[in-house]
Formats: structure tokens, C-alpha cells, sequence
């Protein structure tokens, strides 16, 4: 079967689950396009912000797609493709998509607080704890993986840790200039992908080398994603 087809297949299954998979679901939660979400009724600014859908859609694709480019090639890698293409397009349809359509809900609905928050309303702090402490270890886990992954990638392919440097960069001029300096979505849009083009650039003619071997260069920039999710996440 040629990669055409098996993304062809997969594709239109998506689209037909998020049709009447997601239409079905809708209906269980009792979703009304009138009700207006915590951003709005509860805006200040900082931790409440509308945000245009397009923008809610990269935000949350970007969430999500977190593990996969490291689980999926080593799940196929163990078991065939065969196995990891039905779980992919079942499970995410099935079971994925409904376990983050029904948390962002249930956050919705809860003044957008986290799930810890709204387990202990609904099953008490024993609940929340128990679940806090999977999550904890969860995301642990996978941000290891991450932080290996991604520093040595930047020591064997410095040029992409220059450019990745500069998308961060690029990341903040694109929030203030929407957000700030009313700019309209399309024109930073274009813009933003124009310099991302201009980073990638920058990245290829000056790449960040640090000196010493690659296993201390790898060091190096460990500490430096460490420090960079610590500040993000805060």
C-alpha cells in the first residue's frame, strides 16, 4: 500500500469522525455556540483572553501532537505499521480526540480551571491527588524524552537550534503584535511565516556551536530547555 493512500485513508477517516463522531458528541454535552467561554466572561488580560479559533487550533495541535513523533515510529518500529495505523486513526477518533474534546468542556464549564480542580469538586481531594500525581509522573517522563531528543538533534544539526532559538522569539512578536498592536491575524500571518523563513535562514549561515565535545554541548543545552520550560511554564 503506497503512503498516498494510507494518508488518504487516514485523512478522510478524521474528517468523517470530527462530522458525526463530533457532531454526536456535541449533542451528549449539550454544546450551544451562544454560551460564551471563561476568556469572555471572565477577561483580564493575562490568564482570560479571547483568542481567534485558528489560533486555539494551533495552540491545542501543538499540544497534543506532543509524544507522537517519538511513541509512533517506535511503536511501528515493535509492531508493524499495520497495528500503529489503526490505532492512530481508531484511537484518536475514539478515544484521543473524545478524552481532550470532553476535558477542554468540562474546563470550559468549570471557569477554566484545571482538571485537578475540577476532579476534587466532583470526586474530592483523594481523586485529585491520585490523578496529580500520575500526571506529575506522566509528564515527567515525557519531557525527558523531550529535552534528550531535542538537545541532541541541536548538537548534531546546530542549525536547527539557532532557528528554534528565533521561533520562540518570532512566537512572542506574533502574540503582541495580534494581541497588542491589533494587527489583523492574516497579515501576521504572513508576516510570521516570512520571518520564519527569514529564521531558518539566520539558522543555516549561524549555527550555535558550543565548544567542548558533543556530550558536553548536549549538557549545555539541556540545562538551557530546562530553563526554558521552567520560565514558560511560570
Amino acid at each position: 500500500m503506497s503512503a498516498a493512500l494510507i494518508l488518504i485513508i487516514a485523512v478522510s477517516f478524521f474528517i468523517l469522525g470530527y462530522i458525526f463522531y463530533g457532531r454526536y458528541l456535541s449533542r451528549i454535552l449539550g454544546l450551544d455556540l451562544k454560551n460564551k467561554t471563561p476568556a469572555h466572561t471572565m477577561k483580564d488580560g493575562i490568564d482570560y483572553v479571547p483568542a481567534k479559533w485558528p489560533v486555539l487550533l494551533g495552540h491545542h495541535f501543538a499540544s497534543i501532537a506532543g509524544a507522537a513523533p517519538i511513541i509512533g515510529p517506535i511503536t511501528a518500529a515493535v509492531f508493524g505499521w499495520v497495528p500503529v495505523f489503526l490505532w492512530l486513526i481508531f484511537g484518536n477518533v475514539f478515544m484521543g480526540a473524545v478524552h481532550d474534546f470532553t476535558s477542554l468542556v468540562a474546563s470550559v464549564r468549570h471557569k477554566g480551571r484545571s482538571i485537578g480542580k475540577v476532579i476534587e469538586k466532583h470526586i474530592g481531594v483523594h481523586g485529585k491527588l491520585l490523578f496529580l500525581i500520575f500526571a506529575w509522573f506522566t509528564l515527567v517522563l515525557v519531557v525527558a524524552a523531550f529535552v534528550i531528543l531535542v538537545a541532541k538533534t541541536f548538537v548534531s544539526t546546530p542549525e536547527v537550534g539557532t532557528a528554534s532559538c528565533l521561533f520562540i522569539m518570532l512566537a512572542v512578536f506574533f502574540g503582541l503584535s495580534v494581541y497588542r498592536m491589533k494587527t489583523s491575524l492574516l497579515a501576521a500571518t504572513i508576516i510570521g511565516v516570512t520571518l520564519l523563513l527569514v529564521c531558518i535562514w539566520i539558522g543555516y549561515k549561524f549555527p550555535i556551536v558550543f565548544p567542548g565535545t558533543p556530550a558536553q554541548g548536549q549538557m549545555i543545552w539541556t540545562w538551557i530547555i530546562l530553563g526554558y520550560i521552567f520560565v514558560a511554564s511560570v
